[in-house]
């Protein structure tokens, strides 16, 4: 660790992008070696995959001694890579350290069936964003795909695990494996947020009737509280 302790003592250094690079997180980019000393003692899995990414997208947007992150590289809204990981058993024991992101709206009664599909698709409603976390790009792809396709009916939860599986194992064999090779939709540029509605009025109104109570020396319980047990 003293290497990298060093590296992040001395500061990660950044060169500046484009100007038509406009998100904030995009305006710069991390010195290539810097990333590599950051690296360079991370887990095999992690730093092969970083290695990947880097080879692929170049250097990161940001950088820290545990994660890599860019911005708007390939299909991706946001791609991180970290050096720790959860253990993961489905569709096979595996770590999850790679995260990858897209603007997509999932309906809200939709988000327990992706649930039930793979715990390591994370739906943020509010951000209208669904992220794929998982050991490899492959995967992440396969598993937003089968999220479209559980989105828009194509598929139910047993139907997109089985073919999550089958794509898996043609993907390793080397076998023709079309979920996993990239993404088979449109994906959304924005827009795709979901802020809800405001519904505290009524809540406000009973409130301060409860509050005149209060003041009056006829307390009530000001919310709906349940009884333990």
């Amino acid at each position: 660790m003293a290497t990298t302790a060093r590296a992040v003592a001395q500061g990660i250094r950044y060169k500046a992008k484009g100007e038509h690079e406009t998100q904030r997180g995009a305006e710069l980019i991390v010195d290539e070696a810097d990333v590599a000393v950051v690296i360079e003692e991370w887990p095999e899995a992690q730093k092969k995959v970083a290695e990947q990414m880097l080879s692929k997208y170049g250097p990161p947007n940001e950088a820290t001694l545990t994660r890599l992150t860019w911005y708007r590289n390939g299909p991706w809204k946001r791609t991180e890579i970290t050096s720790d990981s959860v253990v993961h058993n489905w569709p096979t024991v595996h770590t999850d350290f790679l995260t990858q992101t897209i603007d997509y709206r999932v309906p809200p009664p939709l988000i327990s069936a992706i649930a039930e599909f793979d715990g390591s698709i994370l739906v943020d409603r509010t951000r209208g964003e669904v992220s794929a976390r998982c050991d490899s790009e492959a995967a992440n792809v396969l598993g937003l795909n089968m999220v479209h396709e559980l989105a828009t009916g194509k598929r139910d939860v047993a139907g997109a695990r089985h073919t999550s599986e089958q794509n898996t194992v043609a993907y390793t064999l080397g076998r023709e494996a079309p979920y996993a090779e990239r993404l088979l939709f449109e994906i959304p540029e924005g827009g795709t947020e979901d802020l809800d509605e405001s519904a505290i009025s009524e809540a406000i109104t009973e409130q301060l009737a409860g509050k005149v109570k209060d003041t009056l020396g006829h307390p009530e319980e000001p919310t709906d509280r349940r009884s333990p047990g």
